[in-house]
Parts: C-alpha cells; sequence; structure tokens
C-alpha cells in the first residue's frame, strides 16, 4: 500500500526507539497496528459497499459489454480460434471431399480416354504404314517381273 522495504521500516523503528523511548515502543507499536486494522477494515468495507452499488446500477454489466467491445484482439482471437477448429474439423466425406473425390475421377477418366485416343492413333498410324509398305513392296515385286 505504502511501498516500504525492509529498510524503511527499519529506520522508522530506529526514530520511533529515539523519540518514544524503550518502554513506551511496544504500547505505540500495538496502537499503530490497531489503528491500520481499522483502516484496512473501513477500506474493505468501502470498496465493498461500492461494488454493491455497482451491482445493484448494473454499472459492472455496461461495463463488461463495453469492454467485450471494445477488445479487437480478443475478438479477433476468437475468430482465429474457431477457423482453427474448422481445420482440425474437417471430415473428408464432406461436400468438398465429394467434389474432390469426383474431381479426381473425371481427371482419370480424361487421362485415359487420351491414353487410348492415342493407342488407337498409333495403331491407326501403323496400319497406313503396314498397307504402304505391303503396296510399295507388291510395285517392286511386279516392276522386277517386269524388267525380266
Amino acid at each position: 500500500m505504502f511501498d516500504l522495504g525492509l529498510t524503511e521500516l527499519l529506520l522508522i523503528g530506529i526514530v520511533a526507539l529515539i523519540i518514544v523511548g524503550p518502554k513506551d515502543l511496544p504500547v505505540l507499536f500495538r496502537r499503530v497496528g490497531e489503528f491500520v486494522g481499522r483502516m484496512k477494515g473501513m477500506a474493505r468495507e468501502f470498496t465493498s459497499a461500492m461494488n454493491d452499488a455497482a451491482d445493484q446500477s448494473g454499472v459492472k454489466d455496461i461495463s463488461k459489454t463495453i469492454r467485450t467491445a471494445t477488445n479487437p484482439v480478443k475478438t479477433g482471437l476468437d475468430k482465429v480460434g474457431e477457423a482453427t477448429k474448422e481445420f482440425t474439423n474437417f471430415d473428408p466425406l464432406s461436400e468438398t471431399g465429394k467434389l474432390a473425390s469426383k474431381r479426381a475421377e473425371a481427371a482419370k477418366k480424361l487421362h485415359e480416354a487420351t491414353a487410348n485416343r492415342q493407342d488407337n492413333n498409333k495403331t491407326a498410324k501403323a496400319g497406313s504404314n503396314l498397307e504402304e509398305s505391303e503396296k510399295s513392296s507388291s510395285e517392286k515385286i511386279i516392276k522386277s517381273e517386269n524388267k525380266k
């Protein structure tokens, strides 16, 4: 309350010993202790009376509402907490998870269709190359027979 350290109290005790004397010093300290005790009791009674009056008038509720409304850091932290809860409670079978699996299936089908089309193109190209080679070889045979 008064922010008195050990050295200050020791200095006060020495001054009191010199001024009052050693015979009356215990009586003085007893009276000072009683006075301090009464003052603390009066302060406690005053604060409790003020708290009761504040409770009856609703000032605490209003001040609490104002504090919560004007505390943007706590509000921001609440939003961050909600976001982390949503992130940790992620359900892969939710709508987003279902949509992701549908997209994965569609991508797989597209990849398979592309691979099949490439195989068909290679087969058709190989077939046409085979026909051309057969044609050219048969023409060569006919030409060689005609030359004989």
